[in-house]
Protein backbone atom coordinates (compact mmCIF):
# COMPACT_ATOMS: atom_id res chain seq x y z
CA UNK A 1 0.00 0.00 0.00
CA UNK A 2 0.70 3.71 -0.52
CA UNK A 3 -0.58 6.09 2.34
CA UNK A 4 -0.41 9.71 0.99
CA UNK A 5 -1.72 11.22 4.16
CA UNK A 6 -3.52 10.19 7.56
CA UNK A 7 -6.47 13.31 9.15
CA UNK A 8 -8.94 14.04 11.74
CA UNK A 9 -11.57 16.36 9.86
CA UNK A 10 -14.97 17.00 10.48
CA UNK A 11 -17.52 16.45 8.74
CA UNK A 12 -18.09 19.31 6.85
CA UNK A 13 -14.35 18.50 5.75
CA UNK A 14 -12.25 20.65 8.35
CA UNK A 15 -8.89 19.51 8.66
CA UNK A 16 -8.33 19.35 12.06
CA UNK A 17 -4.82 17.22 12.19
CA UNK A 18 -3.31 15.94 8.83
CA UNK A 19 -0.17 14.38 8.12
CA UNK A 20 1.53 13.68 4.61
CA UNK A 21 3.95 11.10 4.33
CA UNK A 22 4.90 11.58 0.47
CA UNK A 23 5.99 14.89 -0.92
CA UNK A 24 2.67 16.93 -1.45
CA UNK A 25 1.33 20.99 -1.66
CA UNK A 26 -0.62 22.52 1.10
CA UNK A 27 -2.94 22.97 -1.91
CA UNK A 28 -3.05 19.90 -2.98
CA UNK A 29 -3.67 18.23 0.45
CA UNK A 30 -6.67 20.93 1.10
CA UNK A 31 -8.34 20.41 -2.13
CA UNK A 32 -8.47 16.56 -1.20
CA UNK A 33 -9.93 17.01 1.95
CA UNK A 34 -12.46 19.86 0.61
CA UNK A 35 -13.49 17.30 -1.92
CA UNK A 36 -13.93 14.28 0.47
CA UNK A 37 -17.39 15.39 1.92
CA UNK A 38 -19.04 15.60 -1.41
CA UNK A 39 -18.02 12.61 -2.34
CA UNK A 40 -20.21 11.08 0.90
CA UNK A 41 -23.79 12.64 -0.36
CA UNK A 42 -26.51 10.42 -0.58
CA UNK A 43 -25.69 8.63 2.40
CA UNK A 44 -24.18 5.61 1.30
CA UNK A 45 -22.64 3.52 4.04
CA UNK A 46 -19.27 2.59 2.94
CA UNK A 47 -16.12 2.77 4.50
CA UNK A 48 -14.47 3.77 1.10
CA UNK A 49 -14.89 5.82 -1.75
CA UNK A 50 -12.08 6.36 -4.92
CA UNK A 51 -12.36 8.96 -7.56
CA UNK A 52 -10.04 8.99 -10.48
CA UNK A 53 -6.67 9.53 -8.68
CA UNK A 54 -6.61 8.52 -4.87
CA UNK A 55 -9.11 6.57 -2.58
CA UNK A 56 -10.52 7.66 0.58
CA UNK A 57 -10.61 4.83 3.54
CA UNK A 58 -12.88 6.91 6.31
CA UNK A 59 -14.14 5.93 9.52
CA UNK A 60 -16.78 8.07 11.82
CA UNK A 61 -15.45 8.73 15.24
CA UNK A 62 -18.71 10.48 17.13
CA UNK A 63 -18.80 14.05 15.04
CA UNK A 64 -14.81 13.71 13.11
CA UNK A 65 -13.99 11.16 10.66
CA UNK A 66 -10.68 9.37 10.62
CA UNK A 67 -9.39 9.86 7.17
CA UNK A 68 -6.47 8.03 4.95
CA UNK A 69 -6.01 8.90 1.54
CA UNK A 70 -4.49 5.96 -0.50
CA UNK A 71 -3.74 5.53 -3.73
CA UNK A 72 -5.83 3.62 -5.73
CA UNK A 73 -3.40 0.48 -6.77
CA UNK A 74 -3.28 0.32 -2.87
CA UNK A 75 -4.47 -3.12 -1.00
CA UNK A 76 -8.00 -2.67 0.42
CA UNK A 77 -7.11 -4.82 2.61
CA UNK A 78 -4.65 -3.80 4.03
CA UNK A 79 -5.54 0.06 3.97
CA UNK A 80 -8.67 -1.43 6.53
CA UNK A 81 -6.38 -2.68 8.82
CA UNK A 82 -4.19 0.29 9.11
CA UNK A 83 -7.38 2.12 9.22
CA UNK A 84 -8.60 0.48 12.27
CA UNK A 85 -5.09 0.95 13.88
CA UNK A 86 -5.38 4.70 13.50
CA UNK A 87 -8.87 4.20 14.90
CA UNK A 88 -7.36 3.05 17.84
CA UNK A 89 -4.60 4.92 18.79
CA UNK A 90 -6.68 8.48 18.62
CA UNK A 91 -8.60 7.54 21.99
CA UNK A 92 -5.06 6.87 23.37
CA UNK A 93 -4.61 10.28 23.55
CA UNK A 94 -7.82 12.37 22.89
CA UNK A 95 -10.21 11.51 25.90
CA UNK A 96 -13.51 13.92 24.90
CA UNK A 97 -12.82 13.44 20.98
CA UNK A 98 -14.16 16.55 20.07
CA UNK A 99 -12.40 19.59 18.10
CA UNK A 100 -10.64 20.95 21.07
CA UNK A 101 -9.54 17.48 22.60
CA UNK A 102 -7.62 16.98 19.06
CA UNK A 103 -6.35 20.36 18.80
CA UNK A 104 -4.79 19.74 21.97
CA UNK A 105 -3.28 16.70 21.61
CA UNK A 106 -2.27 17.11 17.94
CA UNK A 107 1.66 17.28 18.24
CA UNK A 108 0.94 13.49 20.50
CA UNK A 109 -1.29 12.15 17.49
CA UNK A 110 1.32 13.82 14.86
CA UNK A 111 4.02 11.23 16.43
CA UNK A 112 1.82 8.22 16.54
CA UNK A 113 1.26 8.28 13.14
CA UNK A 114 4.55 8.48 12.00
CA UNK A 115 4.94 5.45 14.24
CA UNK A 116 2.42 3.56 12.27
CA UNK A 117 3.68 4.88 8.87
CA UNK A 118 6.77 5.59 7.28
CA UNK A 119 7.55 7.25 3.70
CA UNK A 120 3.71 6.20 2.93
CA UNK A 121 4.40 2.45 4.43
CA UNK A 122 3.03 0.64 7.03
CA UNK A 123 5.38 -0.08 10.11
CA UNK A 124 4.83 -3.98 11.83
CA UNK A 125 3.58 -2.63 15.37
CA UNK A 126 1.47 -2.04 17.73
CA UNK A 127 -0.55 -0.34 20.12
CA UNK A 128 1.53 -0.85 22.95
CA UNK A 129 4.86 -0.75 21.12
CA UNK A 130 3.54 2.68 19.59
CA UNK A 131 2.67 4.12 23.28
CA UNK A 132 6.18 3.33 24.06
CA UNK A 133 7.91 4.99 21.24
CA UNK A 134 5.71 8.12 22.07
CA UNK A 135 6.76 8.16 25.53
CA UNK A 136 10.42 8.20 24.80
CA UNK A 137 11.57 6.56 27.72
CA UNK A 138 14.85 6.81 27.81
CA UNK A 139 17.50 4.58 30.00
CA UNK A 140 20.74 7.15 29.00
CA UNK A 141 18.72 10.05 30.20
CA UNK A 142 17.29 7.82 33.76
CA UNK A 143 21.65 6.59 34.44
CA UNK A 144 22.48 10.74 34.07
CA UNK A 145 20.14 11.63 36.39
CA UNK A 146 21.10 9.17 38.72
CA UNK A 147 24.61 10.27 38.65
CA UNK A 148 23.43 13.91 38.56
CA UNK A 149 21.66 13.30 41.93
CA UNK A 150 24.30 11.09 43.33
CA UNK A 151 26.82 14.07 42.93
CA UNK A 152 23.80 16.27 44.34
CA UNK A 153 23.21 14.33 47.70
CA UNK A 154 27.18 14.23 48.34
CA UNK A 155 27.65 18.13 48.00
CA UNK A 156 24.14 18.14 50.88
CA UNK A 157 26.00 15.38 52.98
CA UNK A 158 29.20 17.68 53.27
CA UNK A 159 26.63 20.73 53.99
CA UNK A 160 24.97 18.73 56.81
CA UNK A 161 28.46 17.88 58.09
CA UNK A 162 29.59 21.91 58.02
CA UNK A 163 26.26 22.01 60.00
CA UNK A 164 26.90 19.99 62.73
CA UNK A 165 30.12 21.58 63.31
CA UNK A 166 28.92 24.70 63.46
CA UNK A 167 25.90 23.24 65.96
CA UNK A 168 28.77 21.99 68.32
CA UNK A 169 30.89 24.87 67.85
CA UNK A 170 28.20 27.45 69.10
CA UNK A 171 27.22 25.05 71.86
CA UNK A 172 30.63 24.67 72.97
CA UNK A 173 30.40 28.35 73.43
CA UNK A 174 27.21 28.69 75.00
CA UNK A 175 28.25 26.46 77.83
CA UNK A 176 31.21 28.46 78.24
CA UNK A 177 29.33 31.71 78.66
CA UNK A 178 26.49 29.90 80.15
CA UNK A 179 25.58 31.51 83.85
CA UNK A 180 25.07 29.51 86.74
CA UNK A 181 22.68 28.64 89.01
CA UNK A 182 19.90 26.02 87.60
CA UNK A 183 19.51 23.74 90.22
CA UNK A 184 22.63 25.09 92.52
CA UNK A 185 20.23 27.10 94.91
CA UNK A 186 16.86 27.08 93.70
CA UNK A 187 16.10 23.95 94.69
CA UNK A 188 14.93 22.42 91.58
CA UNK A 189 16.79 19.20 90.13
CA UNK A 190 17.65 19.33 86.29
CA UNK A 191 15.36 16.55 84.11
CA UNK A 192 18.34 14.37 83.22
CA UNK A 193 17.00 10.95 82.74
CA UNK A 194 15.66 11.01 78.98
CA UNK A 195 18.34 14.08 77.63
CA UNK A 196 19.58 13.50 74.36
CA UNK A 197 23.22 15.06 73.56
CA UNK A 198 22.34 17.94 71.01
CA UNK A 199 25.39 16.82 68.99
CA UNK A 200 24.02 13.50 68.51
CA UNK A 201 22.14 13.02 65.29
CA UNK A 202 21.01 10.32 62.87
CA UNK A 203 23.94 9.12 60.50
CA UNK A 204 22.66 10.40 57.46
CA UNK A 205 24.16 7.69 55.23
CA UNK A 206 26.06 8.26 52.11
CA UNK A 207 23.59 7.07 49.20
CA UNK A 208 22.39 8.98 46.56
CA UNK A 209 19.09 10.77 46.59
CA UNK A 210 17.06 12.62 44.59
CA UNK A 211 16.97 16.84 45.04
CA UNK A 212 13.49 16.98 47.04
CA UNK A 213 11.72 19.23 49.23
CA UNK A 214 11.25 18.16 52.75
CA UNK A 215 8.76 19.03 55.25
CA UNK A 216 9.60 20.67 58.40
CA UNK A 217 7.23 21.74 60.94
CA UNK A 218 7.54 25.31 62.32
CA UNK A 219 5.88 27.11 65.15
CA UNK A 220 6.05 30.29 63.61
CA UNK A 221 8.02 31.75 60.42
CA UNK A 222 11.41 32.33 60.62
CA UNK A 223 13.52 33.92 58.31
CA UNK A 224 17.29 33.99 57.41
CA UNK A 225 19.14 36.72 58.80
CA UNK A 226 22.59 37.86 60.62
CA UNK A 227 22.37 36.61 63.87
CA UNK A 228 26.02 35.37 63.91
CA UNK A 229 28.76 34.74 61.83
CA UNK A 230 28.65 30.93 61.67
CA UNK A 231 24.99 30.74 60.65
CA UNK A 232 26.23 33.73 57.57
CA UNK A 233 29.53 31.20 56.83
CA UNK A 234 27.14 28.13 56.24
CA UNK A 235 24.90 30.48 54.02
CA UNK A 236 27.77 31.32 52.01
CA UNK A 237 28.58 27.72 52.00
CA UNK A 238 25.46 26.92 50.99
CA UNK A 239 24.77 29.42 47.89
CA UNK A 240 28.47 28.82 46.29
CA UNK A 241 27.10 24.66 46.52
CA UNK A 242 24.10 26.00 44.23
CA UNK A 243 21.76 25.61 46.90
CA UNK A 244 18.56 27.78 46.95
CA UNK A 245 17.62 29.50 49.43
CA UNK A 246 14.22 30.63 50.58
CA UNK A 247 12.21 31.80 53.71
CA UNK A 248 10.10 28.97 55.81
CA UNK A 249 7.18 29.38 56.68
CA UNK A 250 5.81 26.32 58.04
CA UNK A 251 4.60 24.16 55.34
CA UNK A 252 7.99 23.26 53.15
CA UNK A 253 11.80 24.02 53.40
CA UNK A 254 14.52 23.28 51.28
CA UNK A 255 17.79 21.41 52.84
CA UNK A 256 19.38 24.59 53.14
CA UNK A 257 16.01 25.86 55.45
CA UNK A 258 16.24 22.41 57.10
CA UNK A 259 20.38 22.41 58.31
CA UNK A 260 19.63 25.99 59.72
CA UNK A 261 17.10 24.90 61.57
CA UNK A 262 19.20 22.50 63.12
CA UNK A 263 21.11 25.55 64.12
CA UNK A 264 18.23 26.76 66.27
CA UNK A 265 17.44 29.65 65.20
CA UNK A 266 14.63 30.41 67.48
CA UNK A 267 15.49 30.65 71.43
CA UNK A 268 13.41 27.24 71.82
CA UNK A 269 13.82 24.76 69.73
CA UNK A 270 11.58 21.23 69.46
CA UNK A 271 13.09 18.07 67.89
CA UNK A 272 10.56 14.90 67.32
CA UNK A 273 12.26 11.53 66.91
CA UNK A 274 11.25 8.20 66.38
CA UNK A 275 13.44 4.80 65.20
CA UNK A 276 11.54 1.79 64.12
CA UNK A 277 13.18 -2.17 64.93
CA UNK A 278 11.42 -4.99 62.67
CA UNK A 279 12.64 -8.23 62.11
CA UNK A 280 10.40 -10.41 59.67
CA UNK A 281 9.57 -13.23 58.61
CA UNK A 282 10.91 -14.09 54.88
CA UNK A 283 7.31 -16.52 54.27
CA UNK A 284 5.28 -13.51 56.18
CA UNK A 285 4.49 -12.78 59.62
CA UNK A 286 6.22 -10.50 62.30
CA UNK A 287 8.74 -11.64 65.16
CA UNK A 288 9.36 -7.78 65.89
CA UNK A 289 7.48 -4.45 65.35
CA UNK A 290 8.54 -1.54 67.66
CA UNK A 291 8.73 2.13 67.41
CA UNK A 292 10.01 3.88 69.97
CA UNK A 293 9.79 8.35 70.01
CA UNK A 294 10.56 10.41 72.32
CA UNK A 295 10.39 14.29 72.00
CA UNK A 296 13.23 16.81 73.13
CA UNK A 297 13.29 20.75 74.39
CA UNK A 298 16.08 22.69 73.94
CA UNK A 299 15.57 26.36 75.44
CA UNK A 300 18.93 28.59 74.58
CA UNK A 301 16.80 32.08 76.38
CA UNK A 302 16.07 32.54 80.01
CA UNK A 303 12.74 34.28 79.55
CA UNK A 304 11.33 31.06 77.54
CA UNK A 305 11.90 29.02 80.57
CA UNK A 306 8.48 28.74 81.49
CA UNK A 307 6.77 28.18 78.47
CA UNK A 308 3.70 24.63 77.63
CA UNK A 309 3.82 22.93 74.75
CA UNK A 310 0.92 21.57 72.61
CA UNK A 311 1.09 18.37 71.20
CA UNK A 312 -0.74 17.16 68.77
CA UNK A 313 -1.64 13.99 68.58
CA UNK A 314 -3.20 11.71 65.80
CA UNK A 315 -2.54 8.23 66.70
CA UNK A 316 -5.01 5.47 65.66
CA UNK A 317 -2.79 2.91 66.52
CA UNK A 318 -2.86 2.78 70.52
CA UNK A 319 0.62 4.55 71.19
CA UNK A 320 1.90 3.95 74.73
CA UNK A 321 2.84 7.62 75.88
CA UNK A 322 4.90 8.01 79.01
CA UNK A 323 5.65 12.07 80.35
CA UNK A 324 8.86 12.96 82.19
CA UNK A 325 7.99 12.52 85.94
CA UNK A 326 8.81 16.48 86.76
CA UNK A 327 5.62 16.91 83.60
CA UNK A 328 2.21 17.63 84.57
CA UNK A 329 0.59 14.22 84.14
CA UNK A 330 -3.08 15.06 84.54
CA UNK A 331 -2.76 18.47 82.23
CA UNK A 332 -1.03 15.93 79.70
CA UNK A 333 -4.25 13.44 79.59
CA UNK A 334 -6.49 16.19 79.84
CA UNK A 335 -5.06 18.56 77.11
CA UNK A 336 -2.34 16.88 75.38
CA UNK A 337 -0.19 20.17 77.11
CA UNK A 338 3.63 19.42 78.57
CA UNK A 339 4.06 22.26 81.18
CA UNK A 340 5.99 21.94 84.92
CA UNK A 341 4.52 20.20 87.50
CA UNK A 342 5.81 23.57 89.36
CA UNK A 343 4.68 26.43 87.11
CA UNK A 344 7.37 28.65 89.16
CA UNK A 345 9.96 26.51 88.08
CA UNK A 346 11.38 26.76 84.33
CA UNK A 347 12.65 24.22 82.35
CA UNK A 348 16.47 23.86 82.31
CA UNK A 349 18.70 26.03 79.50
CA UNK A 350 20.93 25.43 77.17
CA UNK A 351 21.17 21.55 77.27
CA UNK A 352 18.08 18.73 75.16
CA UNK A 353 15.75 17.64 77.58
CA UNK A 354 13.51 14.56 76.91
CA UNK A 355 10.16 15.93 77.85
CA UNK A 356 7.69 13.30 76.21
CA UNK A 357 8.66 9.45 74.61
CA UNK A 358 6.15 7.10 73.21
CA UNK A 359 6.39 3.47 72.27
CA UNK A 360 4.56 1.48 69.89
CA UNK A 361 4.08 -2.39 69.48
CA UNK A 362 2.49 -4.86 66.93
CA UNK A 363 2.26 -8.43 64.99
CA UNK A 364 0.09 -7.45 62.36
CA UNK A 365 2.24 -6.70 59.10
CA UNK A 366 0.04 -4.02 57.94
CA UNK A 367 1.87 -1.79 60.53
CA UNK A 368 4.76 -2.40 58.48
CA UNK A 369 5.99 0.97 56.74
CA UNK A 370 7.83 -1.11 53.97
CA UNK A 371 6.82 -4.59 53.06
CA UNK A 372 9.54 -6.11 51.54
CA UNK A 373 9.26 -9.82 49.70
CA UNK A 374 12.23 -11.30 48.41
CA UNK A 375 11.49 -14.44 46.03
CA UNK A 376 14.63 -16.48 45.35
CA UNK A 377 14.61 -19.67 43.17
CA UNK A 378 16.97 -22.00 41.99
CA UNK A 379 17.27 -21.69 38.18
CA UNK A 380 18.96 -25.14 37.76
CA UNK A 381 22.00 -23.82 36.90
CA UNK A 382 23.84 -23.76 39.99
CA UNK A 383 22.52 -20.58 41.17
CA UNK A 384 18.98 -19.19 41.88
CA UNK A 385 16.98 -15.84 40.05
CA UNK A 386 15.87 -13.82 42.61
CA UNK A 387 12.94 -11.33 42.73
CA UNK A 388 12.47 -8.97 44.88
CA UNK A 389 9.42 -6.43 45.27
CA UNK A 390 8.99 -3.41 47.96
CA UNK A 391 5.36 -1.74 48.43
CA UNK A 392 4.72 1.52 50.31
CA UNK A 393 1.78 0.52 53.20
CA UNK A 394 1.64 3.84 55.04
CA UNK A 395 0.48 6.40 52.21
CA UNK A 396 1.65 9.62 55.09
CA UNK A 397 4.52 8.28 55.01
CA UNK A 398 7.91 9.55 52.58
CA UNK A 399 11.09 7.75 52.67
CA UNK A 400 14.31 9.41 51.59
CA UNK A 401 17.74 7.27 50.76
CA UNK A 402 16.27 3.75 50.94
CA UNK A 403 18.77 1.44 51.00
CA UNK A 404 17.81 -2.66 50.55
CA UNK A 405 20.67 -4.84 51.10
CA UNK A 406 21.04 -7.85 49.65
CA UNK A 407 23.15 -11.33 50.54
CA UNK A 408 25.10 -12.37 47.56
CA UNK A 409 28.03 -15.23 47.10
CA UNK A 410 29.26 -13.94 43.73
CA UNK A 411 29.17 -11.69 41.35
CA UNK A 412 24.74 -10.67 40.52
CA UNK A 413 23.31 -10.43 36.98
CA UNK A 414 20.51 -7.37 37.06
CA UNK A 415 17.77 -7.67 34.51
CA UNK A 416 15.06 -5.16 36.07
CA UNK A 417 15.62 -2.42 38.40
CA UNK A 418 13.89 0.33 39.18
CA UNK A 419 16.04 2.88 41.00
CA UNK A 420 19.78 2.53 41.20
CA UNK A 421 22.30 -0.59 42.50
CA UNK A 422 25.66 -1.31 43.27
CA UNK A 423 27.66 -4.28 44.39
CA UNK A 424 29.75 -4.38 46.89
CA UNK A 425 32.43 -6.82 46.61
CA UNK A 426 34.24 -6.11 50.09
CA UNK A 427 30.95 -7.21 52.08
CA UNK A 428 29.30 -9.81 49.85
CA UNK A 429 26.05 -7.65 48.78
CA UNK A 430 23.97 -5.88 46.42
CA UNK A 431 22.86 -2.86 47.21
CA UNK A 432 19.63 -1.29 45.62
CA UNK A 433 19.51 2.25 46.43
CA UNK A 434 15.59 4.11 45.68
CA UNK A 435 15.94 8.30 46.39
CA UNK A 436 11.94 8.75 47.57
CA UNK A 437 9.25 6.14 47.91
CA UNK A 438 6.15 7.98 48.76
CA UNK A 439 2.01 7.38 47.46
CA UNK A 440 3.23 7.83 43.91
CA UNK A 441 5.77 5.31 43.61
CA UNK A 442 4.65 2.92 46.27
CA UNK A 443 5.70 -0.32 44.55
CA UNK A 444 9.00 -1.25 42.78
CA UNK A 445 10.71 -4.29 41.91
CA UNK A 446 14.08 -5.93 40.95
CA UNK A 447 15.33 -9.01 39.25
CA UNK A 448 18.60 -10.46 39.11
CA UNK A 449 20.82 -13.80 39.11
CA UNK A 450 23.14 -15.14 41.47
CA UNK A 451 25.19 -18.47 42.68
CA UNK A 452 24.05 -19.46 45.67
CA UNK A 453 21.28 -21.67 47.13
CA UNK A 454 17.57 -19.36 47.95
CA UNK A 455 18.66 -19.41 52.17
CA UNK A 456 21.92 -17.20 51.31
CA UNK A 457 19.72 -13.97 50.14
CA UNK A 458 19.14 -13.67 53.38
CA UNK A 459 18.66 -11.98 55.85
CA UNK A 460 17.64 -8.81 53.74
CA UNK A 461 17.77 -5.45 55.44
CA UNK A 462 16.34 -2.15 55.22
CA UNK A 463 17.68 1.44 55.70
CA UNK A 464 15.95 4.85 55.45
CA UNK A 465 15.05 7.96 57.00
CA UNK A 466 11.90 10.24 56.64
CA UNK A 467 10.83 13.98 57.85
CA UNK A 468 7.23 12.32 58.62
CA UNK A 469 5.64 11.18 61.70
CA UNK A 470 5.04 7.23 61.70
CA UNK A 471 2.80 7.41 65.11
CA UNK A 472 1.53 11.16 63.75
CA UNK A 473 2.56 12.18 67.02
CA UNK A 474 3.93 16.08 66.50
CA UNK A 475 4.86 19.80 68.30
CA UNK A 476 1.34 21.96 67.79
CA UNK A 477 2.26 24.96 69.43
CA UNK A 478 4.23 26.80 72.38
CA UNK A 479 3.05 29.01 74.34
CA UNK A 480 4.24 30.99 77.99
CA UNK A 481 2.14 29.86 81.08
CA UNK A 482 -0.89 32.69 80.05
CA UNK A 483 -1.20 31.28 76.50
CA UNK A 484 0.83 33.87 74.51
CA UNK A 485 2.78 32.72 71.31
CA UNK A 486 6.05 31.92 71.49
CA UNK A 487 8.18 31.84 68.51
CA UNK A 488 10.05 28.56 68.05
CA UNK A 489 11.51 25.65 65.41
CA UNK A 490 11.06 21.98 65.69
CA UNK A 491 12.25 19.14 63.33
CA UNK A 492 11.13 15.98 62.69
CA UNK A 493 12.41 12.58 62.01
CA UNK A 494 11.65 8.48 61.67
CA UNK A 495 14.26 6.04 60.69
CA UNK A 496 15.22 2.62 61.19
CA UNK A 497 17.52 0.88 63.90
CA UNK A 498 16.91 -2.98 62.97
CA UNK A 499 15.33 -3.90 59.58
CA UNK A 500 15.40 -7.05 58.66
CA UNK A 501 14.05 -9.70 56.72
CA UNK A 502 15.32 -13.31 58.26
Amino acid sequence: MVLLAASVTTKSGKAIVSRQFVEMTRARIEGLLAAFPKLLSGGRQHTFVETESVRYVYQPMEKLYTLLITTKASNILEDLETLRLFTRVIPEYCKFMDESDIVNNSFNLIFAFDEIVALGYRENVNLAQIRTFVEMDSHEEKVYQAVRQTQEKEAKQKMKEKARELTRAKQEALKKGRSPGFGSGSGYTPIVGDTIPVSVETQAKPAYSAPSTRPTSTGKAMKLGNKNKDIDLFVDMLKSEGESLESTTGAKSSVGSKAVTQAHLESVHLRCEEKITVVAKRDGGLDTLEVHGIVTLNISDEKYGCIKIKIDNEDERGVQSQTHPNIDKELFRNSHIIAMKNSAKPFPINVDVGVLKWRFQSQDESFLPLLINCWPSENGTGGCDVNIEYELQLDTLELNDVEIQIPVLGTPVVTECEGLYEHDNRKNRLVWKLPVIDSSNRSGSMEFSCSGKPSDFFPVTVEFESFSSYCNIKVGDVMTLDNQPVKYDSDSTFFTERYEIV
